[in-house]
């Protein structure tokens, strides 16, 4: 075993010790909550005996959360998490799966705004018409274990861009590179405005038509759909046209680039955890685990 105190390093788990306090206050009733449920599903009915009695947790709440954060950051394998912290492997692996999906579910934060946190789509535009802001979306690729052969809708994962089986993840994020949102992730093959408008972006541009978001050469076909709310880079000129057209057009164009290039910036950070450079584990928790650390990121930028 190591010492507990040396695994909560912010070296281990990607978080402040001050940011993993305040994610130990504000997951632990939720985690409690979830095994008094568990329990009480198992026995069929209310508790027989006095609260406190009874066999204790191997591993306490706040080494769960140390363990899930070190798994994520550095994809340690469960079996050297588990000899880390003197449980077994089966211990690690319920106590990761119970953690990430907490994490998942807490959104993202947003600057100077204490508690809330953006969920859906929805949320992240009437956010944005409230605040004044403009979006930036662009949508990124993880590379995932090929399916077994044989099973259905093996291409679907094939991404034509990378030629590697992939799952696509969509972020927005605002002006200065905060994660904001990003969805329930995608089969590499479909494209990116597909994808968009599978998470209701349509009907999101339609009720806050004050938004306007800044998108790539990949969602021409939403910037057709919403004039003056999707905005693209401009279209290449006619070859016949004047040099002072061409010159304009790329100047434009520039512009363009440097204001979405934020949110770039906010998939690298995503990208720093271990986890996203390449999954390895099962595709089915990949997009709780984005989620989980979009989530952590955006705390982190608006701590900082």
């Amino acid at each position: 075993m190591v010492g507990r105190a040396v695994l909560a390093h912010q070296l281990f788990t990607g978080v402040s010790r001050h940011h993993l306090a305040c994610l130990a206050e504000e997951l632990a009733g939720p985690w409690q909550a979830g095994v008094e449920g568990r329990r009480h599903e198992a026995r069929g009915g209310a508790r027989r005996r006095a609260a406190g009695a009874g066999a204790r947790h191997q591993l306490v709440f706040v080494d769960r959360l140390v363990a899930t954060l070190i798994h994520l950051r550095h994809d340690l394998p469960h079996s050297v998490l588990a000899l880390l912290f003197g449980v077994d492997r089966s211990t690690i692996t319920r106590a990761i799966g119970e953690i990430r999906v907490l994490l998942a579910e807490r959104g993202c934060a947003v600057p100077d705004r204490p508690g809330l946190r953006l969920r859906t789509l929805a949320d992240v535009f009437a956010y944005a018409r409230a605040e004044g802001i403009e979006l930036r979306l662009d949508a990124t690729e993880i590379q995932v274990r090929r399916p077994p052969a044989g099973r259905g809708g093996r291409r679907a994962f094939v991404s034509g861009k990378k030629k590697q089986n992939t799952m696509k993840v969509t972020v927005v994020a605002d002006h200065q590179g905060r994660t904001l949102w990003t969805d329930a992730l995608r089969p590499g093959r479909m494209h990116d405005a597909t994808a968009a408008r599978n998470e209701g972006i349509a009907v999101c541009f339609q009720h806050f038509r004050e938004v306007e978001m800044l998108l790539d050469d990949g969602y021409l076909g939403l910037r057709r759909d919403h004039p003056g709310q999707a905005i693209t880079p401009p279209r290449k000129p006619n070859k016949i046209a004047l040099p002072h057209v061409h010159a304009a057009r790329e100047e434009v164009r520039h512009q363009h680039l440097s204001k979405r290039i934020t949110v770039e910036h906010a998939l690298a950070d995503h990208k720093r955890w271990k986890q996203l450079t390449r999954c390895t584990h099962r595709r089915e928790t990949l997009p709780a685990t984005y989620r989980a650390i979009a989530g952590l990121v955006s705390d982190r930028t608006v701590n900082t």
